[in-house]
């Protein structure tokens, strides 16, 4: 049966000759990431795949929150100390050797579990301390996220030869090639005789005109081309299987469209020092040629400028997934006492409270043990105690000046003293601070979250006053660097120093109504994220629209008709971040 295709690009049909290319090579190709939400599509393709693998090869799901020990095997502590001797448990990965490992939800898969993964498929065994076991599986990574960014870790696409979307594809029946046939295939393959330089020279050729600089995807093209040659009974590869091949591989890939120009083939060398035939470079550039439009035709239209735009919003994935405000930790910080769980990634076992929790059931559990048994201490996995430990967590005060109107200088003189003060308290305790000041048109970020007081001073002193008041503006501005920071793993206080009267809108027109209304919708953001905040009002009589806007952001309210900086300061710490 031949995978070749003629006509329009067919998505679904590409989709299940990746799947029989991954059954005759699972050991060259990997695997794939399918990136689907749940539904037919992604069903069918998984069936198809299972469908055409040995009935005995073992499928496994793995969740992409899986710890190492489930993972990858490990010590049993119970069976270990029932035995008096080291028992090791196999993991995950081991005991789907010869078969299929299913990541799902691949996009929530920490750097380090993927790195993990991407040792095994490259080594093909898990190594421990004291053994090791086979591991040669294909791996299928499931992406099911939403947002452009939101992908599996790059360690394990790099590995893996085929990247399919399934998304809005149309589940179409098609004949497909039996397990006989992939077993078949797999014999061919084996036998095929190796690729000669015109089949590499187009691989190379097409990897460069579309920007493809992994040496992974021209081997995954290469290999991907000989399993398609042998599943259609060809012992060499032929431009077709080659077309395939790279449609699957470099197309997900491309990164640059190709040039209108084909570049000039290098002079040959003057004197050559073996004998052997030169490649016909026509045929050569003709085949390459092929290879290309194989490859356009499976893009989008447009792809090159969807790319770029994808880039530009793209934020840092690896290093940014999985942040957040977290005050508890499992290996440092102030200990909280142990609890009943088991050894998880980087967790530490409580031995003297795992201990405790065994010693009232030692008589009955010696009663029922074998007479042989030469434990000294019958633990079970329910005893297990898990040490906790809580963090000290950094604060950040994020402190929002109204910089507008004709008391600007004094507020500003008085938000000196105060940012000056709370730098005092930073050293103690462990807070940074931002400023942000608003005027005119716009919100401006002074101080990025800091500790420095000089730093500070000067952000302060360069800073002029007068202009209208984009209060929403600066809500918005104070509320994305209060999450930013949070991502971080900080806890953010953000601090108003303005009497509550905007009269510059989000689009930059003016008007006290609309402005108004903005802010009030601005309020009702900081709430919904639950960010903390202190309004310190700074109007010489008390207004109903300041109240009402500290209650909507659900902010503590507070009055200071002549701003002092010991009394800013002071509300300040009363409303700052406990330490924990």
């Amino acid at each position: 049966m031949t995978l070749a295709a003629s006509g329009r690009y067919d998505p679904w049909a590409d989709a299940l000759r990746a799947a029989a290319l991954l059954a005759i090579d699972p050991d060259g190709l990997k695997g794939a990431i399918v990136r689907a939400l749940p539904g037919p599509p992604r069903d069918a393709w998984l069936a198809a795949l299972r469908a055409m693998l040995p009935a005995d090869a073992p499928m496994r799901r793995a969740p992409a929150h899986i710890d190492d020990e489930r993972l990858l095997g490990g010590l049993d502590l119970a069976a270990t100390l029932a035995a008096g001797r080291p028992v090791s448990s196999r993991g995950l990965l081991s005991e789907s050797d010869g078969g299929v490992v299913v990541l799902a939800m691949a996009e929530r898969c920490s750097s380090a579990t993927g790195a993990r993964i991407a040792m095994a498929l490259d080594a093909g065994e898990v190594v421990g301390r004291d053994d090791r076991h086979a591991a040669r599986f294909m791996l299928i990574a499931l992406e099911e996220g939403v947002e452009s960014d939101e992908r599996a870790p790059d360690v394990l696409a790099e590995r893996m030869a085929f990247a399919l979307d399934l998304d809005g594809v149309r589940v179409l029946s098609t004949a497909m090639p039996t397990a006989a046939q992939i077993a078949a295939a797999r014999v061919d393959l084996s036998r095929m005789k190796a690729a000669d330089n015109r089949i590499i020279e187009s691989i190379c050729t097409a990897a460069g005109a579309f920007g493809v600089n992994s040496a992974r995807a021209a081997m995954f093209t290469l290999r991907a081309a000989r399993a398609a040659a042998a599943l259609a009974g060809r012992g060499v590869v032929e431009d077709e299987d080659l077309s395939l091949a790279a449609r699957l591989v470099l197309a997900p890939r491309a990164r640059s469209a190709p040039p209108d120009q084909a570049p000039e083939p290098a002079p040959p060398p003057e004197e050559s020092a073996d004998d052997s035939t030169p490649v016909d470079q026509a045929e050569a550039n003709a085949a390459a040629d092929r290879v290309v439009d194989a490859v356009q035709s499976a893009l989008p239209a447009e792809f090159l400028a969807q790319f770029l735009e994808a880039r530009a919003e793209r934020r840092v994935e690896a290093r940014s997934r999985g942040a957040g405000a977290a005050a508890k930790s499992a290996r440092r910080g102030r200990p909280l006492g142990a609890r009943a769980g088991t050894l998880r990634t980087g967790e530490r076992l409580d031995l003297v409270a795992t201990l405790r929790a065994a010693a009232p059931w030692q008589p009955l559990r010696r009663r029922e043990a074998v007479a042989s048994s030469a434990a000294l201490v019958l633990v079970r996995r329910g005893d297990f105690r898990i040490r906790r430990f809580v963090q000290r967590l950094e604060s950040t005060i994020i402190v929002v000046v109204d910089a507008s109107g004709s008391a600007a200088l004094q507020r500003l003189a008085e938000a000196k003293g105060a940012v000056e003060t709370l730098l005092a308290d930073a050293y103690v305790t462990r807070a940074r601070v931002a400023l942000i000041a608003f005027r005119d048109s716009s919100a401006e970020m002074l101080l990025p979250p800091t500790r420095s007081l000089s730093r500070a001073k000067r952000a302060l002193a360069e800073l002029p006053g007068g202009g209208t008041t984009p209060l929403a503006t600066a809500i918005d501005a104070a509320s994305v660097l209060a999450q930013s920071e949070r991502a971080k793993g900080r806890t953010p206080l953000i601090v108003f120093l303005t009497d509550g009267r905007g009269n510059v809108g989000r689009d930059g027109a003016t008007g006290r109504v609309q402005a108004e209304a903005d802010a009030l919708v601005s309020a009702r953001g900081v709430r919904a994220a639950n960010l903390a905040a202190v309004f310190i009002d700074t109007s010489p009589r008390m207004r109903p629209g300041a109240g009402a806007l500290a209650a909507e952001m659900g902010a503590v309210y507070a009055p200071l008709p002549f701003v002092e900086a010991g009394a800013v300061a002071s509300v300040v710490r009363a409303h700052a971040p406990a330490r924990r």
